[in-house]
């Protein structure tokens, strides 16, 4: 996720170091369609959500994004999301992918960090590549 810098504030400006061209293609970012999405009940943090791929099948993610939406606010949208990412363990499951969000600070929650969701903003076929 992207974090929102806070201009005078110069470790905000930190930026991670250089990658190449080749690395950076190494990532296969894709859109998919949100399709079901719940809570579940061993999380307080996160919200368990199936994706609609297309072609390439749908697949479970989970977000630790429950203390700022609900599942309803993530289904029938499309989002990107890196489609390659080695799946991780999340309660008795595994997520399969990450949904890229941007990070904004929210003052009201004890300053930490508020995923913003990035829906396309044009429909494309679920499993277009993104670039």
């Amino acid at each position: 996720m992207v974090q929102s810098a806070d201009m005078n504030n110069l470790d905000d400006l930190a930026l991670k170091p250089t990658i190449s061209y080749d690395e950076f293609s190494k990532l296969d970012i894709r859109a998919g369609t949100v399709i079901e999405a719940s809570l579940p009940d061993w999380s307080k943090k996160l919200i368990r959500y199936i994706v609609d791929f297309g072609p390439l099948g749908k697949r479970t993610l989970f977000s630790g994004i429950r203390a700022w939406y609900s599942p309803e606010d993530l289904i029938g949208k499309q989002y990107p999301f890196v489609f390659n990412l080695q799946p991780k363990k999340m309660g008795d499951e595994e997520s399969q992918g990450m949904m890229l969000m941007a990070d904004t600070i929210d003052g009201n929650l004890d300053d930490s960090a508020r995923p913003t969701l990035t829906p396309l903003q044009t429909p494309v076929a679920n499993g277009t590549v993104i670039r």
